[in-house]
Order: C-alpha cells, then structure tokens, then sequence
C-alpha cells in the first residue's frame, strides 16, 4: 500500500497561512501600516480602491530593504524581529511572525519598490500567487511601497464571501484608527477612490483623537493616568454624558498594539458605575504599557488577543485609575473633601481689604424659666381649641371624601353593568402605571405595552413609506448641521437615499458632516440632531445583533428610537388610537424584535383567583 501522508505545496501551504491572516482587505491594511510602522516612517500614507478589492497601497518613508532583504520579505517565517524563542517575551515591534507579506503573496498581485536610506538605487519585485514574475534595479523614494492588487484573484470563493464596498470600506477606516491612534506622534493620510478621507498630522494623543474623530471631542475628553510599577496606564475616556448604545468607540493599546480583552473591559464599566444607564457604554482610549516578558501575545494570528501574568492587578490599577480621573474633574460624585476643596473654598482677603473680629452678642437679661402661669394657660387653652378645630375640619373633609368615593364607585359599577347591558361599541381603556393599557374585552380584559405597541405601527408605517419611496417631510425653520466621525459619515452617505425615503431631507456639507433641512412630519417635536443620531446607534446595534436588509434595519431603529417611551401619561383619546391602530397592523401580536406586545386575562382566570 502507497504512502500517503506527504508535505504541501508552498503554494498551498500560503494560501491556508492567508486564510488565518488575511480574512478581509482590511486585515492586509492592517498587517501593511504595522511594517510602515516597524519600518520607522515618520510618514504613512494609505491609498485604497473599491474598498481594497482593486488596490491596497501603503507608502512610507522608513529605513527600506535591501535587494536581499526585500526578496527574504515574501519568505514564510523570515522576519527580522525574533531569532531565538526567548525574544517572544521581550517584542516590542508590531510584527514578528514573518507570515504577513508571504500570506498576502499568495493570493494577490504584489508590486514592492524599496530603497534604503543612503543607496543610490532600489529594487521592485512583483509577486503573483506566490510566484515571483519580476525583480529589477529601479530608481525610486526612499522608504518602502507596496501594492497589493486584485486581492483574491485565485481564490474566488473567499472573494465572493466579501461584503459591499461600504462595509469593507468601514473595516478598513476601523484599522486605519487602531493603527493611528496610538502613534499620534507619526502622520497619516487615507485615500480612498480617489478622495482623502484622513488627514492627520502629527502631534499629541489628544489631537490625534480630535482628527479622527471631530473637533467636538476636545470637550468630550477625560485625561486618565497612572504610573504603577506593574502598569503604566494613560489615555482619555468619554464622559459619561456622551455614552453611545453600541460598544463603538471602546480602545486598549497594549505597548501601542489594539487588543480586545473583555475582563479589562469590565474594569472600565464598572468605574463608571451609577453613571451610565443599563443599555449605555463607557467609551475610552487607554494605553496600558507594561513589561513584554509579563504578558504572550503569540496566541492569536492577528495578535489581538493577550495573556497577562498578572490580570487581576492590572484590572484593579485600570479600575482605580479611571474611577479617580472621574472624581477629580467632578465627574462622579465624591466624599473626598480634598478633590473638591474649591467647592468650599472662603476668599483669602476681604474686598475691602480690612480684616474684622467676629463678635458674639448676648442678652444678659434673658432668663428661660421666667414665665407667669397665666401666659401658659392662655397658651395651651389656645393650641387646644386650635387642635380641635382642625380635627373637625379632618373629619368633615373626611366624611365628605368617603360621600364622593361612594358616589363615584356607584357610578363606575352602573356604567360597567350598563356598557355589558347594551353591548356598546366603545370600550373604556386604562393606563397602568404609565406603561401599560388596559381594556375590556368578551372574555376578560387586555394588557398592551404601550411601548412596544407603539413601535410596532411605527415600524409597519415606515416600511410601508419605503414602497412608496417617500414620507411627509417637515422642513426645518432653521437648517442644523450634524458633524460624524469618518466612519458614521460614510454610513451615511451609504444610507441616505433610505433615510431621505423615510422623511428626512439632508445633504452633504463639507467634510463628515450633513446639513439637516428636514425630517419626517411626525418626528417634529424631536431634536433633529439627536433624531438622527439616535438612528444611526440603533442601526449599529441592529447589525451586531441581526441580519436584515437595510430598510427593514432601518425602520426597526426609527420605531425604537421615536416610540412612546414608558413611563409617559397618555389620554384616553391617545390610549383608543394606539389599540386601533395596532389592530391595523399586519402582526399586531409581536414588537419588530419579537417581543409581546399583548397578553389577555379571562373571566375564569380572575375567578380562579378569587375562589377558596
């Protein structure tokens, strides 16, 4: 019998080594900028097309590569960061692997152009599947730059599985920042399709975020730091005030490397406690720099996962730190006299500069127990006829109350037993505790959540505005603009033939931000701004949380976010619209999520209850 256990390919072998590293064009734009990085380029520049399908190009002014080094690059396992495995615990640099450029070789075309700092010449290398069609001397900048064109190209069924352009353009902003904000002190471009998106020049941490994400963050910002022999922790969070729904803007830099560690999250969560609402999220950058030998990042291919040796006391520091940043500019409530000592802080020196001895005044004639037995007669004489006086009034007042309710109730059972009598149309309809509707049916009685009702015809209302392609607008009396981070912007401009089909009239002005002429007729009482926000956090969730098309996501987010909320009074008139309305709708039982929106109660349940 033959053998038949034998070795790969390398071809083979790189194209399984890139589905592990490269899942998507965002995943080469990652491990691309790391090396720029590496490469120590005070410059990085980012071009990309249809969403890095067509090209990915990262330019960087660095050290570059030799023609040796440069063809050792696309080597799997070459790399020159570790070269024993005691360095695994004392990396400081982005990449070590060696896997990245071999991975994206393997399933892409690859143009290289390097030069070193000092040589005359450099060299290009073009790369197709693996396989090296090209390697000349050629005149270029110093640095490096690389292209990867037609990603995929021999692997047409992972192509097929990549998303629109929108959405792999928002993978691709996503890494861009992760890359970004930790290095504020290198600059960085982004072009897509021919338009810039990012401009970021260098300078401090604080700058870099307001580039990214909009000038309105400078007031946003709380400095968090902290110096611990264990940890050294500095970065900014988002006060409380401006916590988003959706765990967007949530960043940990360890030795300036994005990771997601869920535990550590927790830390920053619970620091915000009895400031943030159940469904709201605490945003923050936090750089944590510790010892390289006391954590393993070489447990995940895109290195974002990270073992601590000392987890727990790197959670309490990070509690600590955040909880205290808070305190002291006033954030969270505090007992510490000291970090709001200006609360109760006295003027140093009068206004009209002269000091004055404070004096103590005393009647020298007063005596307490001198009173005449008549006064006090006259007194408790007079506080008791006043006492029974009232107490006459409390029963009269009483006893006219118990009349009324008496009346009352009789009526109440006359109109119940002369409504059952005739059988009339009209139903008597309750609210209870602001949040639910209660009304009369054959067998029982109803139970609606006003809330989630309410959704309900708002979500079968807007949807059938969409197969109408238009909603009633009502413009604004003053225009208002809205200023989105990037990757809200473009989320927009990918949305915004539905959300004008839904009522709102908005338009582009300038760079991430619309100008909000108008909004749907029955949303007028809303702040626009915070309508559209609100949207748009919403539809965010709803894709974390769902699969659905994007008017179907869309008119779930306007429905939650414009329902009657519990907790609001409504009229009779209000309550008898929203059941009349509901029993239009074409699935009156369930809110869009699927939750219930009526329960009934029989007669024989009730008596059930009653019975001994």
């Amino acid at each position: 019998m033959p053998d038949i256990i034998h070795l790969l390919p390398d071809s083979v072998a790189n194209q399984i080594a890139a589905g592990e590293v490269v899942q998507r064009p965002a995943s080469a734009v990652k491990e691309l900028m790391e090396n720029a990085l590496d490469a120590g380029g005070s410059k990085i520049k980012l071009i990309v097309k249809d969403a890095g399908k067509t090209l990915i190009q990262v330019i960087d002014n660095g050290c570059g590569m030799s023609e040796t080094d440069a063809r050792m690059s696309f080597e799997r396992h070459a790399t020159s960061k570790i070269q024993k495995a005691d360095d695994l615990f004392a990396i400081r640099t982005m990449g070590f692997r060696g896997e990245a450029l071999a991975s994206i070789a393997a399933i892409a075309q690859v143009e290289l152009k390097t030069r070193r700092i000092g040589d005359d010449l450099g060299v290009q290398i073009d790369i197709e599947g693996s396989e090296i069609k090209r390697q000349e001397t050629v005149s270029c900048a110093e640095g490096t730059s690389i292209s990867v064109k037609n990603l995929f190209f021999n692997v047409p069924a992972r192509r097929n599985f990549l998303k629109t352009d929108s959405v792999e353009l928002r993978h691709i902003i996503d890494e861009f920042q992760r890359v970004c904000i930790p290095n504020p002190e290198i600059a960085f471009s982004f072009h897509h399709n021919n338009t810039e998106i990012f401009h970021l020049e260098s300078g401090s941490l604080k700058q870099r975020l307001m580039g990214i994400f909009g000038s309105s963050y400078n007031s946003r910002l709380v400095p968090v730091e902290e110096n611990t022999g264990i940890v050294k922790i500095k970065g900014f969070v988002i006060k409380p005030d401006f916590a988003k729904k959706t765990r967007g803007e949530q960043f940990f830099f360890l030795n300036k490397r994005f990771i997601k560690n869920g535990y550590l999250h927790h830390a920053v969560q619970s620091a915000f406690e009895q400031l943030l609402s159940k469904d709201s999220f605490a945003s923050y950058f936090l750089m944590l720099d510790v010892d390289p030998k006391s954590i393993d990042i070489n447990i995940h291919p895109t290195k974002t996962e990270v073992k601590f040796e000392d987890e727990k006391a790197i959670y309490a520091f990070l509690r600590s730190a955040v909880k205290k940043s808070l305190g002291q500019f006033n954030i969270s409530p505090s007992l510490d006299f000291d970090q709001e000592a200006h609360l109760y802080n006295m003027p140093l020196k009068p206004v009209d500069g002269i000091y004055k001895q404070p004096t103590i005044k005393v009647d020298e004639n007063y005596n307490p127990f001198k009173t005449e037995k008549k006064e006090i007669a006259e007194r408790e004489l007079s506080n008791k006829a006043n006492w029974e006086k009232l107490y006459s009034r409390h029963v009269d007042n009483q006893l006219e109350f118990e009349i009324k309710k008496e009346e009352e109730t009789q009526q109440t059972i006359n109109t119940d037993w002369d409504n059952d009598l005739h059988e009339s149309n009209k139903k008597s309809t309750y609210q209870l505790h602001n949040k639910y509707i209660l009304t009369h049916i054959k067998t029982g009685f109803m139970v609606i959540d006003q809330q989630g009702a309410h959704e309900r015809i708002l979500y079968e209302r807007i949807l059938e505005g969409f197969e109408k392609h238009k909603s009633a607008t009502q413009q604004e009396l003053f225009p208002k603009t809205i200023e989105l981070n990037t990757p809200d912007f473009e989320l927009v401009k990918e949305l915004q033939s539905e959300i004008q089909s839904m009522g709102f009239d908005i338009s582009e002005f300038g760079k991430n931000t619309f100008v909000i002429h108008g909004v749907p007729a029955d949303t007028s009482d809303y702040d626009s701004v915070k309508l559209l926000e609100g949207l748009l956090e919403n539809y965010k969730q709803n894709l974390l949380e769902l699969k659905s098309d994007k008017r179907e996501n869309l008119a779930r987010s306007m429905a939650r976010n414009t329902a009657i909320k519990s907790g609001r009074g409504l009229s009779q008139e209000e309550m008898q619209n929203i059941i009349d309305e509901l029993f239009a709708c074409k699935m009156p039982y369930n809110t869009p999520s699927g939750k219930p929106t009526i329960t009934t109660f029989s007669s024989d349940d009730l008596d059930k209850r009653f019975k001994k």
